[in-house]
């Protein structure tokens, strides 16, 4: 059996939606927890990284130093052309792996159900799955990265440019969380209770917005992440 290898940095911000696709295409899940356990030996060579959300920075290994080693961790697989995949602080986790800067976005947070827009090499990906018939998944996050070097941009928002690109054949990074699902919403709601405080965002809003399109996003997400698979076993 194949090895996906979750780096998690806090509870709730799970693979979601992602899980059944893994382990219908053969995977066993294993998850590491940020800051409370190491990065195993196997991780080099598993058959898949992904690298999960969570609310910290990429430039604060002064507060948090493991966020030195699952970089060093993603640019070492980068470099193999190893499948990795990164959500969130792990797509700025591979930008920084490559060498881009990481930075509090200038449009302030982007929070909430909202569209994406694919470039010409989006559309002719996996990406195109999570698209169609609609565009809108959830955004949630401060920071922004420039775009790596050698890095093909795969989609932008209104207010990023930046929220999704490729490297070589099998590394992925996402902005946004096509994985979050209605059930498990609640948990990142309390979770991100001050966050989204000092936002303003409305909580009756983003729950009313779940109802609404968390069902296609969880299905369109499912479809994305096996054509994504699919692709880079190929």
């Amino acid at each position: 059996m194949k090895t996906a290898l979750a780096i998690r940095h806090v509870a709730f911000e799970d693979l979601g939606s992602f899980a059944e696709p893994l382990v219908e295409a053969g995977f066993s899940i294993r998850y590491v927890e940020a800051g409370m356990q190491a990065i195993p030996a196997e991780a080099a060579a598993a058959d898949l990284l992904i690298v999960l959300g969570g609310p910290i920075g990429v430039y604060q290994t002064d507060d948090y130093p493991f966020l030195a080693d699952e970089t060093a961790l993603i640019r070492a697989r980068i470099g193999r052309d190893a499948p990795t995949f990164g959500v969130c602080l792990g797509a700025q986790l591979m930008a920084a792996a490559l060498g881009a800067r990481v930075y509090p976005g200038g449009a302030g947070k982007e929070i909430g159900f909202a569209p994406i827009t694919l470039t010409d090499a989006g559309r002719a990906g996996a990406l195109a799955a999570l698209v169609e018939p609609e565009a809108d998944v959830l955004h949630w996050h401060g920071d922004s990265f420039d775009l790596p070097d050698g890095a093909v941009l795969l989609a932008s928002s209104a207010l990023y440019a930046h929220q999704a690109f490729a490297v070589g054949r099998r590394g992925l990074a996402l902005q946004f969380h096509p994985e979050a699902e209605k059930d498990s919403l609640e948990r990142w709601l309390i979770g991100h209770t001050a966050e989204l405080s000092a936002a303003g965002v409305s909580l009756a809003g983003l729950r009313a917005d779940a109802a609404a399109k968390a069902p296609g996003l969880r299905e369109r997400s499912r479809r994305f992440i096996a054509r994504w698979l699919a692709d880079v076993a190929a």
